[in-house]
Order: structure tokens, then sequence, then C-alpha cells
């Protein structure tokens, strides 16, 4: 089912990170890992595969035959590991555009897909896919024409191994994806603030608190994440409309993020907590 030409909307499948947290305590926010949905002026974006894009994968399966572009930060577990239960992707006729920036040892996109479903971790290959899937190497800094004013600018994620954020802008309208990231201590990262430019929507990594981040005993200092408080500076240093925080510590109960809902809208009100099943349109 094809995307309307006027529509620029943003769905949230997946919020949590670092691994799937199903249970009690999370059932209002949401267990599942990374996976968010744009459907741009016709066009259907997909960024992360974690393991909300299975959920995803359920919904389109009422919306065939799919055409879409999936995007990768980066490909740690929590970023890949709902790509093997993807059931489009396993339908002829559906078609998937898949992009990526190569690890840093120089393993591409489709290399790292098909090395988590190979035996002994996973029963069926890559390859049984059905649909038509090809593979489009990306950088960071990148400028991607997609046709009819939808553009897609990357940019450089300070995490380790790397990761590339996303911007994507139609019709002066623009969202922005930038997960996993941490803050640098001394200064703003330059580079997110540069993706960030007067956003329409900001959806950002902000796993941690302050508290945690600098903690003596738990330091999250160089685990590639940052906090909500940092996620607020970069947002009023860029002249970001809405703050969404993003990538929810696993730990994080939903009576926590009530709370940091609230803190974080005393100081941005234009803000929200992700959620699965939240959709947000421009």
């Amino acid at each position: 089912m094809a995307v309307p030409l006027n529509q620029f909307s943003l769905h949230f499948w997946g919020v949590r990170g670092s691994i799937a947290t199903p249970g009690e305590a999370t059932v209002r926010y949401g267990g599942n890992t990374p996976c968010i949905e744009m459907r741009c002026h016709g066009r259907r974006l997909i960024f992360d595969a974690g393991t909300g894009l299975r959920v995803l994968g359920q919904h389109l399966l009422k919306e065939m035959p799919v055409d879409a572009d999936i995007f990768f930060t980066h490909s740690h577990w929590d970023h890949i590991q709902g790509f093997p239960f993807f059931i489009p992707a396993f339908v002829p006729g559906n078609t998937f555009r898949i992009h990526g920036k190569n690890a840093p040892n120089g393993a591409t996109i489709r290399q790292r897909l098909e090395t988590q479903m190979l035996d002994p971790n996973f029963p069926v290959p890559l390859q049984v896919m059905g649909s038509t899937l090809t593979f489009h190497p990306l950088d960071t800094c990148e400028e991607i024409d997609l046709g009819d004013g939808v553009q897609i600018e990357t940019g450089k994620l300070n995490h380790p191994g790397g990761a590339v954020g996303y911007r994507v802008s139609w019709d002066d309208r623009v969202i922005v994806y930038a997960t996993d990231t941490e803050h640098f201590p001394d200064r703003l990262d330059q580079n997110l603030l540069h993706l960030s430019r007067n956003a329409d929507i900001l959806v950002i990594d902000a796993t941690y608190t302050d508290q945690e981040y600098w903690s003596k005993t738990t330091s999250k200092v160089g685990w590639g994440h940052s906090t909500w408080e940092e996620a607020v500076k970069i947002a009023i240093a860029a002249n970001v409309k809405k703050l969404v925080i993003f990538h929810h510590d696993p730990l994080r109960t939903d009576s926590e993020l009530d709370q940091i809902g609230t803190n974080v809208q005393a100081v941005f009100p234009n803000s929200l907590i992700a959620k699965e099943g939240m959709c947000l349109e421009l």
C-alpha cells in the first residue's frame, strides 16, 4: 500500500536500548529495541532493525506489496536483531533497499546481517528471504536525494565503533534521528548540532540521567550513550521545535520514565518520552 504524497509522519515501533525488556514494568512505554518508521511524501523509510522491526513487519503484512528503504545507524545487536524476524522480507513482491555504513573492519551491512543469520546462530540464512533486497553503502556527512524533494543528510555520531545519524527533510519540514551517541564532557557535539539544526522533531539518545552517567561506582562514561540533560542542551542550542527522548535504559521502568518526562518538560516543554505505538505528524 502506497504512502500518501502529502504525509510526513513518524512512528515508533521499538524505543528501548541494549536489550529487549518485556515485563510488567515496561508495558506502557514498551520493551522492544530500536526501530522507527517515517512515512514521507509517498515513501516508507525505516530506521534500525531492533526487535521493534518484527512488530512493524506484522503491521506491514496488511499493506503489501511493501516498498521501503531501511537505514541502519550501526550494527550493534540491539539495532539488527529484529531483521531475521521481519516477515515482509521473506515475501516475494516486496522490495527493500538497505543502507548502512561499513564497519571499522570493512564489513558491509549485508555481511553483518548475513553473519547473524548463519548457523548456529539462526536456522534460516538471509538468502531464503524472498523479497527483492538491494544493499547500498553510505558514509557520514553524505546527502541522499530520494526524489520529489525528499532529502536525507547523514552525520557522524559519537559511539564505539561509529554510528550514523539521519536528518530527513521534505517541504521545509525536518525530522532528525540521532541514536546511539555520547556527549562530550566539555563541549556540545558540533556534528550533532549541525545535524539537528532547526529540526521540527529531534529523536535523540538519552539513555541515562546525569547522575547515572557520572556515578562514581557505576559510571557510564565511554559506553556510547547520553543523558536527557545533555539532550535538552542540544535541543536548545540547535533550535529544535520538539524533543523526543529515546533509547531507554533496559533497567528503566514506566514510572521512572514518567518522572523523566516531567523533568524534561520542566526545562523543555515541547518534549516527549518515546513510546511504542506513538505517532507524530508534521
